[in-house]
């Protein structure tokens, strides 16, 4: 079942030189199952840390986010599923017509090019975003009701999954089904310090409720032993799992 649990977890590498993404990914290559490549690193390192991780024998999720017309945001996803990457995602926020398109362009380049298929993702509303902060931006409607609306608008638009605060896991099983993908940030361990995130749960609440993946970042990178931080993540995902 650890196993199991293993290729659940994601290890966010929020970090800012390629030496420090390799030593992350030499310490913790048997202990998470994904390593996350954000628009930091990524901006820093370019393509080579993709190709660093890949040949480390890692799996990658490229969360950058695009959000664009609907060609350019395709034709981005296209160079990801070229690189490789187990995962990559938009934001359903670019709409339905964006995320069509690059479903049906990164299925063909996969399938004339022999690539394997991401896991194709789209951001509903961030974890460090409220009502209030909808409402700044002129969504008057709460978090609560934009997610599943979202959500369904991505699942409608042939892509596989999103990526969401756990605590609206509920709401998006009953939007979108048992088989949909839910990749969660805002987990925590009952004794990290929450940072920036707003919406959160610990691992286990996270499996309970239903999340596929999880996405944990400062509790293992911070933590003093941070082999021993994501072995104790992996096992209460694993217990919770039992529960599944």
């Amino acid at each position: 079942m650890n196993d199991a649990a293993i290729k659940r977890l994601i290890f966010a590498l929020d970090v800012q030189t390629f030496a420090e993404a390799q030593e992350w990914v030499k310490r913790l290559r048997g202990q998470v199952g994904v390593f996350k490549v954000g628009k930091q690193l990524f901006t820093t390192c370019g393509p080579d840390v993709v190709r660093m991780i890949r040949a480390s024998g890692g799996e990658v999720f490229l969360d950058l986010k695009y959000h664009d017309i609907p060609n350019t945001v395709a034709m981005a996803t296209v160079e990801a599923c070229r690189l490789g990457v187990r995962m990559v995602n938009v934001h359903a926020l670019g709409g339905g017509e964006m995320m069509a398109v690059t479903a049906a362009a990164a299925a063909q380049v996969c399938r004339e090019e022999g690539h394997p298929l991401p896991l194709l993702l789209a951001v509903t509303i961030l974890t460090s975003s409220t009502d209030a902060t909808l409402r700044e931006i002129g969504i008057e409607r709460p978090v609560t009701e934009m997610v599943p609306r979202l959500a369904k608008l991505t699942k409608d638009s042939g892509f596989a999954g999103v990526v969401a605060s756990p605590q609206e896991v509920g709401l998006i099983r009953a939007a979108c089904g048992p088989d949909f993908a839910i990749v969660t940030p805002g987990v925590r361990p009952a004794t990290a310090s929450l940072d920036d995130q707003k919406r959160v749960m610990t691992p286990g609440e996270a499996i309970r409720a239903g999340a596929d993946y999880l996405v944990i970042g400062r509790p293992i990178a911070a933590a003093a032993d941070p082999e021993a931080a994501a072995a104790a993540i992996v096992a209460e995902m694993a217990t919770a799992l039992k529960g599944r």
